[in-house]
C-alpha cells in the first residue's frame, strides 16, 4: 500500500515537500491543505508575495551552502528560472558581515563576483542611487552580483500547480485541530467544517498559525506536550511599495536589492528590493512584532483572526516604518514617492532564527516544517529535499541538531530580527478602542 501524507500549508516548505515527495514516490497518496487557493489573489502565507530576496550571503556557513544549492535551481530549473533575476545585492554592514560571508564562499569552494568595498567607492554604483543612504557606522559594503530576488507569488503558484499535476491533491479548508489516535499517535486533522483528512505521516508548515494550531490541538487531546511552549513565536513586519513614473523607472530598473544590516542593540536590518515589471518598488520595515493574545487560556503570539490576518489593514506607525525605510535608502532621490500598497507579513520565528524541520516528539505522525523567520524563502528548491530527509531519518546530524524541535535555545537578546514590539503599542489611537 502507497505511503500517505497530508502537508498542512502552502507556503514555500509545504509545496517544496509536497514537490519532492510526489516526484520520489509517483504513487504515493500527498495531499496539502490550506486555508487559501493557492492562485487566490491575496492569501496570509509568507511565501505570497511580489517578490523576495534570492541570496546566499549568510555569516551562517550552514544557511550559505543551502541558500547556494537552492540559488543553483533557481539560475538552472526551467520550473524556477523564469522567476529568478541576478540583480546583484548592496548590503550596508555595521559589522563583521562582510568579511565573514567572503570568508564562508572561501571554505565552501565557492565562486562568485563578489567583493567588500569602503563607503566613498560603493556610493558611486549603480548610478548612485545609493548615494544619499544612511552610511552611520558603517564598516564596509558588501555587493554580491550573483544575488537577487524572484517573483515570489508566482514562482510558488508555478511550483504548486506543477505538484498537482504530478499527483498532489490540494484541499482549501481551514484546519481547527489535530486528531489522534488511542496511543496519542497523529493521524490527521479536522477542518473547522468538522472534516477529517488523515494520512501515516501529517507534516505542519503552517508557519504563524503554528503556535495556535497546537494550542488547540493541545487543549482538545488533552495531550499539553502537544504545544509549542516557547519554541515558536508569530512575528509581523510591514512591507511597501511606490510605483515608479517612467523616468525614475528608467533609473532604478537595474538596481540590485538594497540591505542597511544593523546589530541587535538597533534592530533588525532593513531592505529595498528592485522594481516588479508593473513599476513596483518595495521595502519591508525596521519594526519586528508580535501579537500576543490570550488563546485557551495561554498568552501566546498569532496573527489577527480574521481570515485574511488583516494584513492590508496598516495602522500610521507602520507605514511611517516604510517612510523611513524609504529615507535610509534613496534620501531625497525618495523624497517625492507616495507610499502606498502596504501589508503585514506574517511569519514564526524562533530565537536563533533557524528553521524547525523535526519530528514532534510528543506525538508519533507528526512533524514540523515551518519558522521561515522572514528568511525561508530563498531555500525554496531544497526545502522539501531537507524535510524529506527528516521524515526518512537521514537527516545531516548538524542539520539535525540545528532544526530539532527539543533543542537548547538561544536568548534573542543576539538576534537582530526577534520580534521586539507588540503590535498593539503600534496600533492607531482609534484602533485600541
Amino acid at each position: 500500500m502507497a505511503a500517505s501524507y497530508l502537508i498542512v500549508g502552502a507556503g514555500v516548505f509545504g509545496v517544496s515537500t509536497a514537490y519532492t515527495l510526489i516526484r520520489k514516490y509517483p504513487n504515493a497518496s500527498v495531499t496539502i491543505i490550506d486555508r487559501d487557493a493557492f492562485d487566490a489573489e491575496s492569501r496570509v502565507a509568507a511565501s505570497w508575495d511580489w517578490n523576495k530576496v534570492v541570496r546566499a550571503d549568510y555569516d551562517d556557513i550552514v544557511y550559505c551552502r543551502l541558500a547556494l544549492e537552492a540559488q543553483d535551481i533557481f539560475k538552472s530549473d526551467p520550473l524556477y528560472q523564469p522567476y529568478f533575476h541576478e540583480s546583484g545585492i548592496y548590503w550596508i554592514c555595521r559589522s563583521d558581515y562582510a568579511g565573514q560571508v567572503l570568508d564562508n564562499y572561501k571554505k565552501l569552494g565557492r565562486t562568485a563576483d563578489l567583493q567588500a568595498l569602503d563607503v566613498n567607492e560603493a556610493r558611486k554604483l549603480y548610478g548612485g542611487i545609493f548615494a544619499d543612504a544612511d552610511y552611520s557606522g558603517v564598516k564596509d559594503v558588501l555587493v554580491n552580483r550573483s544575488s537577487g530576488w524572484a517573483n515570489a507569488g508566482d514562482a510558488l503558484v508555478a511550483v504548486t500547480r506543477k505538484c498537482v499535476e504530478l499527483g498532489v491533491k490540494y484541499v482549501v479548508a481551514d484546519i481547527e485541530s489535530l486528531q489522534f489516535d488511542t496511543i496519542g499517535a497523529c493521524t490527521g486533522v479536522k477542518t473547522t467544517k468538522g472534516d477529517a483528512h488523515r494520512a501515516e505521516k501529517v507534516i505542519l508548515s503552517t508557519g504563524a498559525f503554528t503556535p495556535r494550531l497546537l494550542e488547540q490541538a493541545a487543549k482538545a487531546s488533552g495531550k499539553p506536550d502537544i504545544s509549542a511552549g516557547d519554541r515558536i513565536v508569530a512575528g509581523g513586519i510591514t512591507t511597501g511599495m511606490t510605483t515608479l513614473d517612467e523616468k525614475s523607472y528608467e533609473k532604478f530598473a537595474k538596481m540590485p536589492v538594497g540591505v542597511q544590516g544593523y546589530t541587535a542593540s538597533t534592530g533588525p536590518f532593513i531592505g529595498s528590493l528592485p522594481p516588479t515589471r508593473d513599476r513596483e518598488l518595495k521595502w519591508w520595515g525596521q519594526k519586528i512584532f508580535k501579537n500576543t493574545q490570550s488563546i485557551l487560556g495561554k498568552q501566546i503570539s498569532a496573527p489577527p483572526s480574521k481570515p485574511d490576518y488583516d494584513q492590508w489593514k496598516v495602522p500610521n506607525k507602520l507605514k511611517q516604518d516604510i517612510a523611513y525605510a524609504n529615507n535610509v535608502f534613496y534620501g531625497k532621490n525618495g523624497a517625492s514617492w507616495k507610499m502606498e500598497k502596504h501589508r503585514i507579513c506574517w511569519d514564526a520565528f524562533t530565537t536563533s532564527s533557524d528553521f524547525i524541520i523535526s519530528p514532534h516528539t510528543a506525538a508519533k505522525g507528526l512533524y514540523i516544517a515551518t519558522c521561515g523567520s522572514f528568511h525561508g524563502y530563498k531555500f525554496f528548491p531544497v526545502l522539501g529535499k531537507y524535510v524529506v530527509q527528516m521524515l526518512e531519518g537521514e537527516l545531516e546530524p548538524d542539520l539535525k541538531e540545528k532544526w530539532a524541535w527539543d533543542r537548547e535555545r538561544p536568548d534573542p537578546k543576539d538576534n537582530p530580527d526577534w520580534p521586539r514590539w507588540e503590535m498593539e503599542d503600534l496600533e492607531d489611537e482609534k484602533a485600541r478602542l
